[in-house]
């Protein structure tokens, strides 16, 4: 059986996110990926302090409304 499993790995255990209809005492092969990184575009440091400064301002000038929904760790988060 082949089959595609997200896991987060927790206190030295590999705790799945989805389920799978394994028995009990199966071993599998985990193939562990690293996150991807894109670089950024922009390498120099004080324009990158300027496009920095100006996102803050922005977030500043548009605050989340008080009375906003808020949305859980599965509305945020893609499952699959």
């Amino acid at each position: 059986m082949n089959a595609i499993l997200r896991a987060v790995y927790r206190n030295g255990v590999f705790v799945a996110e989805t389920g799978c209809a394994l028995p009990e005492n199966s071993q599998v092969e985990l193939i562990v990926q690293g996150p991807i990184v894109v670089p950024p575009s922009v390498a120099d440091p004080e324009e990158r302090a300027r496009i920095r400064k100006r996102v803050v301002e922005r977030m500043r000038q548009n605050p989340v409304p008080a009375g906003a929904p808020r949305f859980s760790r599965e509305q945020l988060h893609e499952r699959r």
